[in-house]
């Protein structure tokens, strides 16, 4: 079938006013715009079949039809079309769901109920779903009505290793279905599938105290109002938690009903009920057969019950519109930072001695989405302090988060160590940070507003053994001053100054070093976890000290070393 033609044959002049506004239409029916110009595709149906009600010829009412039909039954084809297909895994799953011989099934016994091959949500909703989990970054799903598993498994794929979605179904063979395509995935960790009533499952997920980001209702129509009262009423939906319905539309019957029609009316009911619940806030999208998006209001009180600025806990860890320097982020530590900023919402400026490998940095934040420069700069030398600061002011349009990381260790001896050996490691490690702290902190203070995080070590807290290194040591030490004392400089004009102190991080330098390698199995002992850090275990500490979240610590030396310091 051909295009269909603009919704609106009207010559230009008899659809606008005088003002030069869009006129309307005399009789146009309620759901068309109301400038009479539709835009939705249920508008422009509407107005094509208003027009064929009203059509002078056969030829006028049949070429409207036409295009009402073209528009009606190319929405959901056009839609899956421009949407991310599933996986090749999901694809299998919703091609046997299809040719399943449901009523086979049914007749052996398999089934408690007669089902159906069109009971199977299909790729668009399983990618909605998916996608909703991915926004919400939700870790606990509750499904009701899971049949043959295709949305599980879209909301699967989209959780951390730690998620799950717990699957709810009254019938046992579908937990037999779905098991080898649920194994297949390699998430079966991640889905737990609970056959049975679905009001007595969630009763015993609540008394294993499980709590759902996401409640997607799938299930017997006149039982959906059960569950959202039960989900409600027992705060099973975390702060700031969604509740997803299916079939809210009950194929338009809800708002153009048919004489008799119960599941219809339980639909309707239940849309009702939840639309006047002051506890909520929902919103009705017209996806296939109607999807309800169900929010939790926000509750009155003080901050504490609101959140600080209207700020949940979460939100106050955002680092939304800041822009982050960070400085030796080539690689290591430097660059598990960068990653960790960028990913809480911040810019991030990447300054490296050695060019190449900030470069490399930037590449794979921008594959992340992260807007980031690199910065060629050497911190011992204060015009390029001042420099890495303006480029990122220039660049990225500010500076909020300065992470002073560059740093060196050359171990030798008391004895052993040179004075060329101590003069570059207090160059880099303690002149360098103090520089850096200084050309920062000229931003910082004019703006009344910024956040330093100084990279120290846990030999500022004890002597690590059995490898020597006198120069870092004392040079670590000389940080925690540093931050100290600017903490206290500074601190009443709007700039927080802290420090970080790792334990010994499982990176390159240890790994491939023939000097510090063998001597990972004596640091192993020492430490109470029984292992190395790793760059990830330093991330979410430097997303707490960047963020508002840590607006009142100032001077601190937040020390991340598994224990070792304790022995």
């Amino acid at each position: 079938m051909p295009a269909p033609a603009p919704p609106s044959s009207l010559p230009l002049s008899d659809q606008m006013n005088g003002n030069g506004a869009a006129q309307p239409k005399a009789g146009t029916p309620e759901g068309v715009h109301a400038t009479g110009q539709p835009d939705t595709p249920i508008e422009v149906i509407t107005d094509l079949l208003q027009r064929a009600m009203t059509g002078n010829s056969v030829e006028e009412v049949k070429g409207a039809v036409q295009k009402a039909l073209a528009v009606a039954g190319g929405l959901d084809p056009y839609l899956e079309k421009v949407s991310s297909k599933p996986s090749e895994l999901i694809n299998e799953l919703i091609t046997a769901s299809m040719n399943a011989p449901w009523s086979d099934f049914h007749a052996q016994g398999k089934t408690i109920f007669k089902q159906k091959k069109e009971c199977c949500a299909g790729s668009l909703e399983g990618q909605f779903l998916r996608s909703l989990v991915q926004l919400t970054h939700a870790t606990s799903v509750l499904e009701v009505g899971m049949f043959t598993g295709t949305s599980t498994l879209a909301m699967a794929q989209a959780l951390p290793d730690f998620g799950k979605v717990y699957a709810l179904d009254i019938e046992p063979f579908l937990k037999e279905f779905t098991a080898p395509y649920f194994e297949k995935s390699g998430l079966q960790n991640r889905i737990e599938v609970v056959v049975g009533p679905a009001n007595e499952s969630i009763e015993k997920l609540a008394q294993r105290g499980v709590r759902f980001d996401i409640a997607f209702l799938d299930a017997d129509k006149s039982g959906y109002l059960g569950y959202y009262k039960q989900l409600m009423d027992n705060d099973l939906i975390v702060p700031g938690g969604i509740v997803v319905v299916d079939n809210s539309l009950m194929k338009g019957r809800v708002y153009a009903p048919s004489e008799e029609d119960e599941m219809a009316d339980a639909i309707r009911e239940f849309n009702e009920y939840v639309s006047n619940d002051p506890r909520v806030e929902v919103v009705a999208i017209p996806l296939r057969d109607g999807i309800n998006i169900v929010t939790r209001r926000p509750v009155k009180g003080d901050e504490i019950v609101t959140g600080v600025g209207s700020s949940n806990i979460l939100q106050r860890f955002k680092l939304v519109s800041k822009v982050a320097l960070i400085t030796g982020a080539g690689q290591g530590i430097g660059r598990a930072f960068a990653h960790a900023l960028g990913e809480a919402g911040a810019a991030v400026a990447v300054v490296d001695i050695n060019k190449g490998k900030a470069e490399e940095v930037v590449a794979e934040l921008r594959g992340k989405g992260i807007r980031s420069i690199a910065i060629q700069a050497d911190v011992t030398q204060k015009k390029d302090c001042k420099r890495m600061v303006d480029e990122t002011v220039a660049a990225l349009g500010g500076l909020h988060i300065a992470v002073n990381n560059a740093g060196i260790n050359r171990n030798a001896s008391a004895e052993e160590t040179s004075e060329e050996d101590w003069d570059a490691t207090f160059s880099l490690n303690t002149k360098g940070v103090f520089m850096s702290c200084q050309a920062e902190g000229e931003v910082f203070l004019a703006q009344k507003y910024g956040k330093i995080i100084n990279t120290a070590s846990m030999a500022t807290l004890l002597v690590p053994h059995p490898q020597k290194q006198i120069a870092y040591n004392s040079s670590k030490a000389a940080v925690v001053k540093i931050t100290q004392t600017l903490a206290c400089e500074w601190a009443d004009r709007g700039v927080n100054v802290n420090c970080i102190s790792p334990g010994i991080v499982e990176t390159a330098l240890i790994m491939e070093s023939p000097t510090l390698k063998p001597l990972v199995s004596e640091w192993l002992s020492q430490i109470p976890k029984g292992r190395l850090a790793s760059v990830a275990d330093l991330q979410t500490a430097i997303v707490y000290l960047a963020s508002d979240a840590s607006n009142y610590m100032v001077g601190h030396n937040l020390v991340i070393e598994g224990g070792q310091s304790l022995w």
